[in-house]
């Protein structure tokens, strides 16, 4: 949104753009405060026009360019393959949460066992990109959810939380993205999520801190509701991890 509330939809050779802002805001004067525009990733409508191998095709011609721009000798046998490699890894690999057709198939189970208190899963791997400097955002995501009658493979929780971080992403809105999708893959509002990762937007380059992190959560259902639910939810959180 623009500071007067306006939105910031506008078009720019045919495309969606959220660059209006820049309007009145320039890039610098943004910085490195985070700029958010919606609460789902910001896709242009033909986002998926182009088929996986023509997006390879076009981003290794451009880091090609980007890589010739920075001097680099793109004959040396350790460049050469580069552009491809990392053509490949944007497509197929770190960002392949753009894809709808990636998002994973969550099916349900009847509750036979009955159990009806929470379960957490913790300490799943986080591995995003932050989309104002596209490095890494690398933490731990900690989920948790209370079964209305189904449940779901323990598995598909990692696969969930996965998928939202492989994009460029904001923490803020992936902690949001995931807890709404798993309200409405599980059929409840009782989910609660916490992430803890670090960003290299932040230890890299800028203030150069190597020590902070950022955590952010989402409680839903009796996790907001009832303080109990959420300190038991906490405490097994911060509980050591079972040994193998």
């Amino acid at each position: 949104m623009k500071p007067n509330g306006t939105s910031l939809n506008t078009r720019s050779n045919g495309h969606h753009l959220n660059y209006d802002l820049l309007n009145e805001l320039t890039v610098e004067e943004i910085g490195d405060d985070h700029v958010a525009s919606s609460l789902e990733t910001p896709l242009r409508e033909d986002a998926f026009d182009l088929t996986d191998d023509a997006k390879i095709e076009q981003i290794e011609d451009h880091f090609r360019q980007i890589m010739n721009i920075l001097g680099l000798d793109l004959t040396d046998d350790s460049l050469k393959g580069t552009p491809r490699r990392v053509a490949k890894m944007y497509v197929k690999e770190i960002f392949s949460g753009l894809n709808p057709d990636n998002k994973p198939k969550a099916a349900l189970f009847e509750n036979k066992y009955q159990y009806n208190e929470m379960l957490v899963e913790k300490n799943i791997t986080v591995q995003s990109h932050c989309e104002h400097h596209f490095v890494p955002i690398i933490g731990r995501a900690h989920v948790a959810y209370i079964s209305s009658g189904k449940v779901i493979g323990l598995s598909k929780l990692n696969r969930i939380v996965q998928y939202f971080a492989k994009r460029p992403q904001v923490q803020e809105r992936l902690t949001v993205q995931i807890a709404n999708e798993l309200k409405e893959v599980l059929q409840t509002e009782d989910v609660a999520i916490i992430i803890d990762a670090r960003h290299l937007c932040v230890s890299m380059r800028g203030v150069q801190d190597v020590n902070s992190s950022t955590v952010t959560a989402h409680y839903g259902g009796k996790f907001k509701e009832d303080e109990a639910t959420r300190q038991e939810f906490l405490r097994h959180v911060s509980e050591p991890t079972a040994a193998l």
